[in-house]
C-alpha cells in the first residue's frame, strides 16, 4: 500500500510536468525559468530559504533534479540545520564518499519524499499550473497583438446584445462588438464570419481579441482574397475610405504597366468585386487609380461628379472645387457622403464646392440675405452647393434638412425669407416642390409689390398719414 501511495504522488507530479512539457508555443527558456522559480518557491516555504538549493532541468526530456548544498560541520557544532549538516549525517547519507568538515555536501532531494511533504507537492503542482496558465495567456496576447489587421474566419458561438462571441478551429475566442458590425449584419449561432483583428487587450491578465468588419483593413483583406494580383503584390491598395455598409472609395496602383489596377479589382463583368459587395451587405465600392497628383486624385475621389476646376490650399490643407450646377449634388452626395469620403481618401481637412455658372439675372445670391439669415447658415448652404435663392427654393424642405441637418422650423423660415423677394408670379414660374408650395402658400396667393409687401397693405407710415388727413 505504501508503494502505491508513493506512485500516486509521482503520477500527480508527472502529470504536472507533462502539461509543462507540452506547452510548445511558449519559449523554452521561459518555461525552464518558471519551473525553477516554482520549485524554489515551494522549497523556500518548507525550509525558510532557497539559497541552499539548485534546480537542474533537462531541456530535452523535461526531467529535473533538485540538489541541496550544505556545509559539513562537526557533530557538536551544528547551529543551522538548513545550511549545515553534521559529519555523521553526511556519512550516513553517502557512506561511499569521503566527507570532511568545512566542505560543501551536495545531496539530491526527492520531491516525492516525506521530507518534501505532501502539501509541498500539492503546492508545487498548483503553482506550476497557475504559472503555465498565465504563460499561455501571455503567449496568446503576444501572438494576436502581432496579428492586428489580419483576416480571421470564425464560427459564431454566442450572440449578445452588444457583441458576439466567435471561436475558430483552434478554439481561440474572439469578440465582435456591435460597432464592429456592418449595418445589416445579423448573425446566428454556427454562422461562419470573416473579420479582421482590430485590437487586443490584456486587462488584469485577461487577454481579449476584438474583431471588426467596419475597419478599412477589412475591405483591404477582402480584395486580397479575391484579387490574385493584390495578393501577389502586383497591385497595391494605397488608400481606403469607408462608410460601412453604405459606400466606400479605394485608390489602387499597379507596379506592372501591363496591368490595369481598376479593371483587375473589378473583374470581368464585375465578377471579382461582386462577392466583396455581397460580403459587405451591398456596400457601394468605387475603385479608382491612385496618383500622387492631389488635384487629379481629388477629381477622381469626387466621382461620379464631373469637376470643372480645383484649387488646393496646401498651407491650410483644404480645397475649393468648382462644378456646373447639375454636378454639384453628385459632388456633395446624399447628406454630404461623397464629400466626406473624398476628404477621408485624400486626407484634406475641408472641401468646399462652388458653382461655375453665373446665376440668372432674376436670381439672388444667398450672400445678399446676410441681414436676414445668419452667416453660418448661409455658409452651410453654399458649402452644400446651394448658393442662390432660386436653387434653394427649388429644393424641397425635407431635402434641405437632410443635406444640412438644420431644424425643420429653421428651414421653413429661411424659405419664407428668401421667397419674400419674389412676386407670386415669379414663384409660380419656378415650379416649386409641393412641400414648398404649402410652406409658401401665403406668399403665392397675396399680391405684393417688389420687396415682398402685399399691394393692398399700406406701409405703417402711410396709415398714420391717412388717419391725420381724416382728422383734418
Amino acid at each position: 500500500m505504501a508503494n502505491r501511495k508513493k506512485d500516486d504522488k509521482k503520477t500527480n507530479y508527472t502529470d504536472v510536468l507533462l502539461e509543462f512539457k507540452e506547452s510548445k508555443n511558449i519559449d523554452p527558456e521561459t518555461l525552464i525559468n518558471v519551473l525553477k522559480e516554482s520549485i524554489l518557491s515551494v522549497l523556500a516555504k518548507e525550509h525558510g530559504t532557497d539559497e541552499v538549493f539548485d534546480v537542474i532541468v533537462n531541456t530535452q526530456t523535461g526531467d529535473l533534479e533538485v540538489w541541496r548544498n550544505r556545509i559539513v560541520v562537526a557533530d557538536d557544532e551544528l547551529t543551522d540545520p538548513v545550511r549545515q549538516v553534521t559529519l555523521s549525517q553526511a556519512q550516513e547519507i553517502n557512506p561511499e564518499d569521503e566527507v570532511e568538515v568545512g566542505e560543501y555536501f551536495p545531496e539530491p532531494i526527492d520531491l516525492h519524499s516525506k521530507e518534501f511533504g505532501r502539501r509541498a507537492l500539492q503546492a508545487l503542482s498548483q503553482t506550476l499550473k497557475t504559472k503555465i496558465a498565465d504563460l499561455k495567456k501571455l503567449e496568446f496576447y503576444n501572438s494576436f497583438r502581432s496579428r492586428i489587421g489580419e483576416m480571421v474566419s470564425a464560427e459564431v458561438y454566442q450572440v449578445w446584445k452588444r457583441e458576439a462571441l466567435l471561436m475558430d478551429e483552434e478554439g481561440n475566442e474572439f469578440l465582435l462588438p456591435k460597432e464592429g458590425q456592418i449595418q445589416g449584419d445579423f448573425f446566428r449561432t454556427k454562422d461562419q464570419v470573416q473579420a479582421v483583428i482590430d485590437k487586443v487587450t490584456n486587462d488584469n491578465n485577461n487577454p481579449k481579441v476584438y474583431l471588426s468588419r467596419t475597419s478599412p483593413e477589412f475591405l483591404k483583406r477582402l480584395f486580397e482574397q479575391n484579387v490574385p494580383e493584390i495578393a501577389d503584390g502586383l497591385i497595391i491598395i494605397k488608400r481606403v475610405a469607408r462608410v460601412p455598409g453604405v459606400r466606400a472609395k479605394m485608390a489602387v496602383e499597379s507596379y506592372d504597366d501591363r496591368i490595369d489596377p481598376v479593371g483587375a479589382c473589378v473583374g470581368v463583368n464585375g465578377s471579382r468585386i461582386r462577392s466583396i459587395v455581397r460580403e459587405l451587405r451591398n456596400e457601394n465600392i468605387d475603385v479608382m487609380a491612385y496618383t500622387s497628383n492631389m488635384t487629379l486624385l481629388l477629381q477622381r475621389a469626387l466621382s461620379p461628379a464631373k469637376i470643372s476646376a480645383i484649387n488646393i490650399d496646401t498651407e491650410h490643407n483644404r480645397a475649393d472645387v468648382f462644378a456646373d450646377n447639375d454636378q454639384i449634388r453628385d459632388a456633395v452626395g446624399k447628406n454630404g457622403l461623397n464629400l466626406d469620403l473624398a476628404k477621408s481618401l485624400t486626407g484634406l481637412d475641408d472641401i468646399q464646392v462652388f458653382s461655375t455658372e453665373a446665376p440668372d439675372q432674376e436670381d439672388i445670391m444667398l450672400s445678399e440675405y446676410s441681414d436676414e439669415i445668419d452667416s453660418w447658415i448661409i455658409d452651410l448652404l453654399v458649402g452644400k452647393g446651394i448658393d442662390s435663392a432660386r436653387r434653394l427654393l427649388g429644393l424641397s424642405a425635407d431635402l434641405i434638412i437632410k443635406e444640412t441637418d438644420l431644424e425643420a422650423e429653421s428651414v421653413e423660415s429661411i424659405l419664407r425669407t428668401v421667397a419674400a423677394e419674389f412676386t407670386p408670379e415669379e414663384l409660380t414660374e419656378m415650379n416649386l416642390p409641393e412641400q414648398n408650395k404649402q410652406i409658401l402658400a401665403a406668399l403665392l396667393t397675396e399680391p405684393r409689390e417688389e420687396g415682398g409687401v402685399p399691394e393692398d397693405q399700406p406701409l405703417p407710415q402711410e396709415e398714420e398719414e391717412t388717419e391725420e388727413q381724416q382728422q383734418d
